[in-house]
C-alpha cells in the first residue's frame, strides 16, 4: 500500500506523488511484479489542473511532471537524446501526457481546433463547459499572439473552479513608476451595484488590494500569501498569482492569471473574497465540509 497524492500534495511535508511512484513501477516491472492500472498518459493533464485548482505551483524540476522533466540542455545530452532516446529518458513524454503539436492557437482559432488539442491534452468537455472555456480563450488570444498548452491548462483550471459571484471585478487602473506614487482604482460589482474606489499603497498591486477591499466593504481582510509565477516565457506570458487571505479567523484562498500581473493579483483577491463570503453565508454546509475533513484525517 502506498499513500500517495496528485504532485506529493500533503500537509507538513507532503504525500509521495502519485506520478513518481506510478512511474517508478511502470518503469522498473522486470523488478516489481505490480500494476496500477492507472493510465499514465493523463497524468500531466491532472498535474496542471490540481496545480491550477489548489493554488500549489508546480516547481520546474519536479520529476514526471515538471516543465524541465524532459528538456535536456547540455551538448551530450541533446546528442544521445537526438541518437537514442533511451538513453537519457527512461521514459517517453508522450507516456505521460506530453505531446508535441504543430497546431498553432490564436485569435482566429475556433471551436473546433480548440476543443481537438483539448482532447489531446487529456480534457474532455461538454458543449456547455466548451463554450465557457472558448469565451476565455478567445478574450486570451486579444492579448497574447500565441496560445500555449500551459495556457489551456490554466484556462480550463479555472472554469473547473469558477463559483457565483458575490462580488465581480468590472474594471482595473492603476499608476506607478520610479517617480510616480503607485495609486489604483477598481471597479465592482457588488449586488448588482457598481462601487468605484481608489487608493494608494506600497506599490500598483498593493493599491490594487487595498481598492478591492474598500469597494467590498470588507476592512477586516488580512493578506497572508501572496506568490506570482509565469505560465509561460516570453514577455507576453500570464501571470498566475495566488493569494491566501484571513477573513474573520478563517482562511480562504484565491487564484487567477493575466498578461498583467497587476489585474492578476485584483482578480486572485476578489476569488478569494468571494470564497470568504460564500463561507459567510452558508455556515452549515462550511461546518459540516470542516467536520468532514477533520473526521478524515
Amino acid at each position: 500500500q502506498v499513500e500517495c497524492c496528485v504532485n506529493g500534495l500533503g500537509e507538513r511535508a507532503g504525500n509521495a506523488a502519485l506520478e513518481e511512484v506510478v512511474m517508478s513501477l511502470r518503469t522498473r516491472a522486470d523488478l516489481m511484479n505490480v500494476q496500477t492500472r492507472v493510465d499514465t498518459t493523463q497524468l500531466t493533464s491532472v498535474s496542471r489542473l490540481v496545480s491550477e485548482v489548489t493554488g500549489m505551483v508546480v516547481q520546474p524540476n519536479k520529476a514526471i511532471v515538471g516543465r524541465n522533466a524532459f528538456a535536456h540542455e547540455a551538448g551530450i545530452h541533446q546528442h544521445g537524446v537526438l541518437e537514442e532516446r533511451s538513453t537519457y529518458e527512461i521514459m517517453t513524454p508522450e507516456s505521460v501526457g506530453i505531446r508535441e503539436s504543430n497546431l498553432v492557437l490564436g485569435k482566429h482559432s475556433g471551436r473546433h481546433a480548440l476543443r481537438d488539442r483539448l482532447e489531446t491534452l487529456g480534457y474532455k468537455l461538454t458543449d456547455d463547459e466548451l463554450k465557457s472555456v472558448f469565451k476565455d480563450f478567445k478574450d486570451l488570444a486579444d492579448r497574447k499572439k500565441n496560445i500555449y498548452d500551459e495556457d489551456l491548462h490554466s484556462l480550463v483550471g479555472s472554469s473547473a473552479t469558477h463559483m457565483s459571484s458575490y462580488y465581480e471585478m468590472v474594471s482595473v487602473e492603476f499608476t506607478g513608476g520610479s517617480n510616480v506614487d503607485p495609486g489604483a482604482t477598481v471597479i465592482l460589482n457588488v449586488d448588482g451595484n457598481e462601487v468605484r474606489a481608489h487608493s494608494g499603497g506600497d506599490g500598483p498591486v498593493n493599491a490594487a488590494l487595498e481598492a478591492v477591499k474598500r469597494c467590498a466593504g470588507l476592512e477586516n481582510v488580512t493578506l497572508l500569501d501572496y506568490s506570482i509565477s509565469a505560465i509561460t516565457g516570453g514577455s507576453d506570458a500570464q501571470g498566475r498569482v495566488n493569494v491566501r487571505i484571513d477573513y474573520d479567523g478563517d482562511h480562504f484562498q484565491g487564484h487567477s492569471t493575466d498578461t498583467d500581473v497587476v489585474v492578476a493579483s485584483a482578480e486572485a483577491f476578489v476569488s478569494a473574497l468571494n470564497r470568504a463570503a460564500w463561507h459567510r453565508d452558508n455556515p452549515k454546509v462550511s461546518a459540516q465540509n470542516t467536520t468532514a475533513k477533520r473526521e478524515a484525517s
